[in-house]
């Protein structure tokens, strides 16, 4: 194979633009490939969203308690390695905010008091924080 010709300015000059052209499209590919990712990794959040109210709802009203408990020993805990690990704010303030929303949908699923007429229980499942308009937010 013949080595490229780099006796002239202009030579060496092309050479490094295609050099630079082919690590920015590197570049772009690992954006894009990184950019799926994040939006695979935010549809199978939002799945898991839909599912822990379902699942929530699902539980006998005498786990309720237990689960809140278990649920900010399981935070603290998570939040003790999170704190001591080299870690960036983005994940901490996400963890955070999820933390809260989680509270928020426990809250909404305490066992009801009384019988609840079936239209009350739709709107009071849109009407739970983490949900805006039908959809979770």
């Amino acid at each position: 194979m013949a080595q490229p010709d780099f006796s002239t300015h202009s030579s060496q000059a092309r050479f490094i633009r295609a050099l630079s052209f082919l690590e920015g499209t590197v570049a772009m590919k690992n954006l894009q490939e990184a950019t799926e990712r994040i939006c695979e990794l935010k549809g199978s959040l939002i799945a898991l969203d839909a599912l822990l109210p379902s699942l929530l709802e699902a539980l006998p009203p005498a786990t309720h308690d237990i689960l809140v408990r278990s649920f900010e020993a399981h935070a603290e805990a998570a939040r003790t390695v999170i704190l001591n690990t080299p870690i960036s704010d983005h994940v901490l303030a996400a963890f955070e905010r999820d933390i809260a929303r989680t509270r928020a949908v426990l809250a909404g699923t305490e066992p009801p008091q009384g019988n609840l007429h079936p239209r009350q229980a739709v709107e009071a499942i849109l009407n739970r924080p983490g949900i805006r308009g039908g959809y979770l937010v």
